[in-house]
């Protein structure tokens, strides 16, 4: 009983700190009211986190968004600033990011809580297809911008553009809604990432973060860093009985016992508030 009242006041701050951290990064009123998209100097700064830079109350800028536009820019090739900032926050944090920090990833747990008939605890071939948000990132996000451009020397964002449903949740549907020259506007791309979305939304009802699982290519990036970072955990082998229930409580089905720094784990904290001998701690 000690167990479940330690995770369930867990899992109240944790949410409290998402919501916390999505309202702050979204903090731009106005731009819900009027439709259009914050350009102040905090715009320049990335925030840790997936949360769309045309999202309308967004005060900051997308990683992976602010990665792509340096690679396809001419001038860049390649900005150490935005390089810099994963590197600072993969050391100090890795995925702590994903489990606290992203917008996106508060979304998908609040859909994960919707009841339905019968969760999904991972899907056929679950190891393979984890490494496909390192194709999304390898090619999507680095080798097309790169090597794709049109004849005055640009690239396209090739993830935000045809794949992200971050930016169509959170940046698109909303400037359609309230900007008349963005929904005359609107045409295939804008359907096809309004597909993406509903099925990630689908699935995020039956899966636990399924665009955290298998496309998220920010996630991949801190997930590098989740054995080097400065927030990682550590197994007690004295006190650790190899019972399984951090597996157990994981919605990712990590075996924290035996990898408790998984390029998988998202650092969310269950399954140290969960064991029952107190073995996961930090170093």
């Amino acid at each position: 009983m000690a167990a479940k009242s330690k995770l369930k006041k867990h899992s109240r701050i944790r949410l409290i700190i998402q919501a916390c951290f999505a309202a702050l990064s979204n903090g731009y009123i106005k731009g819900f009211a009027n439709g259009q998209i914050f350009e102040g100097s905090s715009k320049f700064i990335c925030v840790p986190g997936m949360n769309c830079y045309s999202c309308p109350g967004a005060l900051g800028a997308c990683p992976i968004g602010s990665l792509q536009a340096t690679l396809n820019a001419r001038e860049y090739k390649i900005s150490m600033y935005v390089v810099g900032l994963l590197v600072i926050f993969g050391t100090f944090l890795g995925r702590f990011v994903c489990g606290f920090l992203c917008p996106f990833g508060l979304i998908q747990d609040l859909l994960f809580k919707i009841s339905f008939v019968k969760k999904i605890r991972r899907l056929p071939g679950e190891k393979g297809l984890r490494w496909l948000r390192f194709l999304f990132l390898g090619v999507f996000v680095i080798l097309l911008p790169m090597f794709v451009i049109d004849i005055t020397g640009l690239g396209e964002p090739w993830f935000c553009k045809w794949i992200c449903p971050v930016g169509t949740l959170e940046g698109g549907i909303p400037l359609v809604l309230l900007n008349n020259a963005m929904r005359g506007a609107a045409g295939f791309i804008f359907r096809w990432k309004l597909a993406i979305l509903l099925v990630t939304i689908l699935s995020s009802i039956i899966i636990y973060r399924p665009f955290c699982r298998y496309i998220c290519p920010l996630g991949a990036i801190y997930g590098i860093f989740n054995k080097i970072s400065f927030y990682r955990f550590k197994i007690d082998s004295e006190k650790c009985t190899k019972c399984g229930a951090c597996q157990k409580i994981c919605k990712l089905d990590v075996p924290v016992w035996q990898n408790p720094n998984s390029m998988d784990c998202i650092r969310c904290g269950d399954c140290k508030a969960a064991c029952p001998h107190g073995a996961i701690k930090f170093p």
